[in-house]
């Protein structure tokens, strides 16, 4: 089991940023990638970033590249998503999910064996 919990979210200006933490504990010693999704009521859940477990490989998606970043520290089992030039269509809830399979990161949410409780991002106009 991998427990998830991302701590961060809140509120921010449109053309503001916003950093959000996740952090693992569990099967700490297994190595697997980590990502970023979001989800608006009504929607499916989508994805927004993600990274294996090295840092060597991350895939954005279209809609926030160029201004997210995914990072991760092993050491404390922390992945990031940094968020800059925010805008309202970014206002979602926020989930960080541990995929334990394949070997590279994937894009899609049925990949992910683990999941945290999400934390809501707002973005104002």
């Amino acid at each position: 089991q991998v427990q998830l919990v991302e701590p961060g979210g809140g509120s921010a200006q449109a053309g503001g940023s916003l950093r959000l933490p996740c952090a693992a504990s569990g099967r700490t010693s297994s190595r697997y990638h980590m990502g970023w999704f979001r989800q608006t009521p009504g929607k499916e859940r989508e994805f927004v970033a993600t990274i294996n477990w090295s840092a060597s490989i991350t895939y954005l998606s279209d809609s926030v590249k160029g201004r997210f970043t995914i990072s991760r520290d092993n050491a404390k089992n922390t992945v990031y998503l940094q968020m800059n030039s925010l805008n309202p269509e970014d206002t979602a809830v926020y989930y960080c999910g541990a995929d334990l399979r394949g070997p590279t990161p994937s894009r899609e949410s049925n990949w992910y064996d683990f999941w945290g409780q999400g934390t809501q991002v707002t973005v104002s106009s």
